[in-house]
């Protein structure tokens, strides 16, 4: 307020001043403005001003915006100039009670107290625990928590997922996950456990390891997977499989190795429309459109690229580029679907995993 009142003494030049004359002033409103800090010392005082009813409007207007402006410089240079500075905390030895402090029951040492760090930080940093501790979590957990939270700690019909928990994402080498496994859960139907400190902290061990996992999922790496026999995998090819049938070692799959990883290679047999991450090259990657022909009551045919099919509509785009729908009730219109695929799809049901990593294996030779 006092900014307010100064900037209209301190600023009168900033206004348009209207001299009392008849016609100009229509509503002269005289104002008197209050002395400055400074009055008495020079002896000196304002002069009154008087304003028509349009320079009072844009006088208030003006003195108002400076009081603003004024306001909004005050708090960009002042702000948090006397805000203490926080001061980063520094260790304290131990007491000697706290040296003295007796560990926890069950002969478990106090993790806690040798400054571990956190299992699981939300700002990013993971721990690693020893394989022993995590196996004997995990065991642990099969036989005392899975049957609700499901094997992997994803959730199950009766208990949530583990890994998206808070309580897990919170917990410090079992301190937060030991309260719910102390105490229960009555109304969720979970009960209590007697387990120890040092059981609850292998669990909370596992449980930690399977969100790192989940948490670094990209880091992944997928391992040598030529694990059969190449000559099995050739004579599977020529023979029981059929493969010889539509492809060609010298045709369409002359170098298909030096074109596609061994993984990709793999994956396009198992998923055969759907198969590797590069298609450049892929087996069966051109003209693998299905094509649909829909035959309508008046005998007129409708065919093209298949786009979509179920119990009550089929769509496809026909040899003209147009999208084309029918209603579908019961065999009207009447649907033939070609599938240059579909004898990749009837060997699904036929694969043994022998079979699969025998004709990898020989297809990765085929450089």
């Amino acid at each position: 307020m006092q900014l307010f009142l100064s900037s209209f003494v301190r600023f009168p030049g900033l206004f348009r001043a209207i001299p009392r004359s008849g016609a100009e002033s229509l509503a002269s409103v005289p104002i008197q403005a209050r002395k400055c800090d400074s009055e008495t010392a020079h002896g000196s005082t304002l002069p009154r001003y008087t304003f028509s009813k349009g320079g009072l409007l844009a006088h208030l207007y003006y003195r108002v915006t400076s009081f603003v402006v004024a306001c909004a410089l005050a708090g960009a240079l002042g702000y948090g100039q006397n805000t203490p500075a926080a001061t980063p905390q520094q260790n304290k030895p131990a007491t000697p009670a706290e040296q003295n402090t007796p560990p926890p029951p069950g002969g478990a040492q106090d993790t806690r107290a040798q400054g571990r760090p956190r299992a699981v930080l939300l700002g990013g940093t993971t721990k690693v625990y020893d394989a022993a501790t995590v196996e004997q979590g995990q065991k642990l957990y099969q036989s005392n928590c899975s049957f609700c939270h499901g094997a992997n700690a994803k959730g199950g019909e009766t208990g949530p997922n583990l890994i998206r928990s808070n309580v897990v994402l919170h917990d410090n080498d079992g301190d937060q996950i030991g309260q719910v496994v102390h105490s229960g859960r009555p109304d969720k139907g979970m009960p209590k456990f007697p387990f120890s400190d040092q059981q609850v902290y292998t669990i909370s061990a596992f449980l930690h390891e399977r969100v790192r996992a989940a948490a670094e999922r990209g880091n992944y790496q997928i391992l040598n997977i030529v694990t059969g026999d190449p000559k099995k995998g050739e004579a599977y090819f020529n023979g029981q499989g059929r493969c010889k049938s539509c492809h060609s070692v010298t045709g369409d799959l002359a170098h298909i190795a030096s074109r596609l990883e061994p993984v990709d290679l793999q994956q396009h047999i198992v998923m055969p429309r759907e198969g590797g991450r590069r298609n450049s090259g892929a087996p069966g990657n051109k003209n693998e459109q299905i094509i649909a022909t829909v035959t309508l009551p008046s005998g007129q045919s409708v065919k093209g690229g298949l786009v979509s099919i179920d119990d009550f509509m089929v769509a496809l785009v026909d040899e003209s580029g147009d999208y084309r729908s029918f209603a579908r009730n019961g065999d009207v219109p009447k649907v033939e679907l070609q599938d240059p695929l579909q004898a990749h799809t009837d060997l699904l049901a036929k694969y043994t995993d022998a079979d699969i990593h025998n004709l990898t294996a020989y297809l990765a030779t085929l450089k």
